[in-house]
């Protein structure tokens, strides 16, 4: 990656810690813009920060972050090699889903230019409000576990982590979604893939 790459995304970081554009930055702690590999080849998208993230500062640490921990190291992904963040960056009070404006404001300000920064060839969106918002797809349920292509990028739309905390049952599906997530992954590690031809 590129040094000004780097630095223009830890730049953004620091915007995202200070940022007061949406109504979120009253209820917050600590905003989270996201940790991991900025040279991934995949990047994780999820809904909002919850109450251990806000804390921290840090996504996916919480009860659905263990989980994706627990799948993550299953299927053979070390989490420090990827990028983990999430639509909106702050905790949405009483852990509700963000509304339109908290969601495409933190999209088109930090999102957008998140992706951009870090050019991942593949894009894992957990749960509906990800999928909803990035995809801009109103029936995520449609495409879930499908692969689909979007500016020359993969995206693979899941599960999020949480449904295995309130159904046990999911964790197999997810799985299942997350063994396909590795086999692209893979492909793309190897070069593989030719985007334009895959689809």
């Amino acid at each position: 990656m590129h040094e000004d790459n780097i630095k223009q995304l830890k730049v953004l970081e620091d915007e995202i810690r200070k940022c007061n554009l949406c109504p979120l930055r009253q209820y917050r702690k600590n905003a989270v813009p996201g940790e991991g590999a900025y040279n991934s080849k995949i990047m994780f998208i999820g809904e909002a920060p919850g109450e251990e993230e806000d804390k921290q500062g840090r996504p996916f640490v919480g009860k659905a972050g263990q989980v994706l921990n627990e799948i993550l190291k299953e299927v053979g992904i070390k989490r420090e090699e990827v990028f983990i963040t999430n639509v909106v960056k702050c905790r949405p009070p009483h852990n509700r889903e963000p509304n339109d404006e908290e969601s495409n404001t933190c999209i088109k300000n930090y999102l957008e230019k998140q992706i951009e920064l870090i050019k991942p060839s593949l894009i894992v969106l957990l749960g509906n409000v990800a999928i909803k918002y990035v995809l801009k797809l109103n029936e995520p349920s449609k495409i879930r576990g499908k692969k689909y292509i979007k500016n020359n990028t993969i995206y693979f739309p899941t599960y999020h982590p949480a449904v295995a905390l309130y159904n046990p049952k999911m964790k197999d599906a997810l799985l299942k979604d997350f063994k396909t997530i590795l086999s692209i992954y893979n492909e793309i590690k190897n070069k593989k893939i030719n985007l334009p031809d895959f689809f």
